[in-house]
């Protein structure tokens, strides 16, 4: 019964369209929406000016036909996360493509005890997410390998490492593309409610509970893995391959990742020197001088040159970046491979400057919070509820990024009115996204996990992997969400200068 479920979930999102088109889909039905919800002149009182009624702007109107015509560049060029993305992407792909990433995971998982392969392997799936989806290409099998040299099931390595690399996405000890991604939106959704107080947002909103978080999901990870995952496997009876042998670092790839560590240690010693000192250009004035700051506002860059000279060296060491056309070829490769993301960025634009445009979010929004006031809904259940919407929208549409467009104009400032602050929703949208991506088959690497269980188990299928990730997101949820109720009643920042509340 349970597999005759999973099936029809997989057959539901399976008909959903393409992100693309959805986006479109959306656009084109706030443009409808903006015209009856008009005509019946629909109106709520203005968060932002008191006394003042701010009503629902008709996109049909003759205006409304000269915005949609006037603005559709303007909403490209604007959508928050287009240059955050493809600007850090240019590092992150250098990095990935001269071997510096798949080297650095490699040995952190081929250089630990046997006793501790388990915890490292998801520990390098959790920090994974810097490289965005390399993870999910190199680990996965590689888990499978290194636990089936050590004679244990290789389904039960490559269960951890998805579950490092997938269910830990959110998570992270660095600075990560999904922190700008993420936090672009956050603080555009903020601002249609308190414009003022959106400017001092920045996106390191949720780095401190993210970071402690990595900790977090290795242990239960570990235990899942152990004690439920690999004993309900059992021994692995099936027929190995002489091939099929870890490939352990070379001398040159030790080498460049030497190189490539010093590099970091350079750029992190240069970053304080631009921010600590009083004479620190990059450091900010008040109170707050490094949290009010240019520093700061450079992340996207500093985390574009954290990733591209160290990628530049590792490569050059290992002779993979022989001149800079090599290095050129590299960035160019990995813009060629955001072509779909940047066509996704012209239709959400649309949809997210449609949607705000009209005002249909601060209606929603006020009207929502009217609802839930009524209802008597707030605090911790106003929360939970909220983190099981978002679970429930993963099962059909993967892409983090892309349900955060849709969401974040519409919870950000709902949340706002109940007193969440939107690095709150932030971290709530992150925990819940991330811990049931491995059990999503509409996930975009979901079928290509399968087709590396299937190299150990030729029958496997969507049931049986997904009853084999299922523990992970049980026990991450619960784990996960119970360290996020334990931050709130501290009353511990999730970031610098990002407080639980919102004032």
């Amino acid at each position: 019964m349970f597999n005759r479920l999973l099936n029809r979930v997989e057959w539901l999102g399976n008909k959903l369209p393409h992100p693309i088109t959805l986006f479109a889909i959306l656009a084109v039905l706030v443009i409808i929406a903006s015209a009856i919800l008009s005509a019946f002149n629909i109106s709520v009182e203005d968060p932002t000016q008191a006394g003042e009624t701010l009503e629902v702007q008709n996109l049909l109107s003759a205006e409304g036909i000269q915005y949609l015509f006037t603005s559709m560049v303007d909403n490209f060029i604007n959508f928050a996360p287009l240059g955050v993305v493809l600007a850090t992407m240019i590092g992150i792909g250098v990095a990935e493509r001269s071997g510096l990433i798949g080297a650095a995971l490699r040995g952190i998982v081929t250089s630990v005890p046997k006793q501790l392969v388990t915890a490292a392997l998801i520990f390098a799936g959790v920090l994974s997410s810097m490289a965005v989806d390399a993870g999910y290409v190199i680990l996965p099998p590689l888990g499978a390998l290194i636990f089936l040299s050590l004679g244990r099931h290789p389904l039960a390595g490559l269960a951890a490492a998805f579950a490092g690399v997938s269910a830990g996405f959110g998570a992270n000890l660095f600075v990560t593309s999904l922190d700008p991604m993420l936090g672009a939106l956050t603080i555009e959704a903020a601002a249609t409610l308190d414009p003022e107080y959106a400017e001092g947002l920045n996106y390191l909103m949720n780095y401190y509970i993210m970071a402690v978080s990595v900790l977090l999901l290795t242990v239960v990870g570990t235990i899942v893995t152990e004690k439920i995952v690999e004993p309900r496997l059992g021994s692995f009876k099936g027929e190995t391959d002489k091939k099929d042998q870890i490939t352990y670092l070379s001398e040159v790839e030790k080498k460049g990742l030497i190189y490539a560590g010093l590099t970091i240690v350079g750029l992190i010693v240069l970053a304080l020197l631009l921010v600590v000192p009083e004479w620190g250009p990059l450091r900010g004035e008040g109170d707050s001088p490094i949290l009010n700051s240019p520093f700061m506002d450079s992340l996207v860059a500093i985390l574009l040159f954290v990733f591209l000279i160290p990628g530049l060296v590792y490569g050059i060491v290992t002779k993979e970046i022989r001149n800079d056309k090599d290095a050129a070829q590299q960035m160019s490769d990995t813009m060629a491979s955001m072509g779909m993301f940047i066509v996704l960025a012209f239709t959400a634009g649309q949809f997210v400057a449609y949607f705000a445009e009209t005002n249909i979010g601060t209606v929603i929004g006020a009207f929502g919070a009217e609802l839930l006031e009524t209802l008597q809904i707030g605090g911790i259940p106003l929360l939970l509820g909220f983190m099981i919407v978002c679970a429930i929208i993963n099962l059909f549409i993967g892409s983090a990024s892309a349900k955060w467009a849709i969401m974040a104009p519409v919870f950000v400032p709902l949340m706002m009115e109940f007193g969440f602050s939107p690095a709150l929703t932030q971290a709530a949208y992150r925990i819940a996204d991330s811990t049931t991506n491995i059990i999503t088959p509409t996930m975009t690497y979901f079928a290509m996990v399968i087709a590396f269980a299937q190299k150990y188990d030729k029958k496997i299928g969507i049931g049986t992997l997904i009853s084999m990730m299922l523990p992970y997101t049980i026990f991450f949820s619960i784990a996960w969400t119970a360290m996020l109720i334990i931050w709130m009643l501290l009353g511990i920042d999730l970031g610098p200068g990002s407080p639980i509340y919102y004032e």
